[in-house]
């Protein structure tokens, strides 16, 4: 079992890692389906990608229920972000404010996950996928608020109809999931107003 003075290390530079990273999840809020690459320094345990790592570093507080995956599950991912971000880690996904997903191929239908409410739509599961690659596979081109027109994003996702799954968001509206992919240290937005235009291999 991994002790506490084991655990990988957070940000190498607290403040600042954490408003580097600030700024490339916004730029990737504000432009779905681009590339953004995380360069802040930051440790992080077995089954967590560099971009997983430094998003919770930066986000994640006590405040913020999280939901782990099967692939997430293990006692150092689970000790490593109690100690580093304090946030409590939930069994229900439809409570979490962020899921945690390493094994996409087997996400859990979005309706486990919270949609928020008329009210408070912004209180909604963020799920942060875990992917294969943002710069090689099928392309989607996307459409929606933040980009000009279409955008094509290159990438190997799973589960394969994920943009399947997502077009229940434009019912749900404002309801509904936001999604941030990650390969490595290179992430992609996909806010609940992005829509697939259509898919090709």
């Amino acid at each position: 079992m991994t002790t506490v003075a084991e655990l990988p290390p957070g940000f190498s530079d607290k403040v600042l890692s954490a408003q580097a990273t600030f700024r490339t999840v916004m730029n990737a809020m504000a432009r779905p389906g681009t590339v953004q690459r995380i360069a802040a320094s930051a440790g992080a345990p077995s089954g967590v990608m560099h971009g997983t790592a430094a998003i919770a570093l930066m986000l994640f507080d006590h405040d913020t229920p999280i939901w782990l995956d099967g692939a997430m599950s293990t006692p150092d991912i689970a000790k490593w972000l109690k100690f580093h971000t304090g946030a409590p880690i939930t069994g229900d996904p439809a409570i979490a404010g962020f899921a945690l997903i390493g094994d996409p191929k087997n996400l859990p239908a979005l309706d486990r996950f919270a949609f928020g409410s008329s009210e408070y739509p912004d209180r909604s599961t963020t799920l942060i996928l875990q992917i294969g690659s943002l710069s090689h596979g099928a392309a989607y081109e996307l459409r929606g608020p933040g980009i000009d027109g279409s955008t094509v994003l290159t990438a190997t996702i799973e589960p394969h109809d994920l943009f399947d799954r997502l077009a229940v968001n434009a019912a749900l509206f404002p309801r509904g999931i936001d999604v941030v992919l990650v390969a490595g240290e290179e992430i992609v937005a996909i806010p609940r107003t992005t829509r697939l235009a259509h898919g090709k291999d």
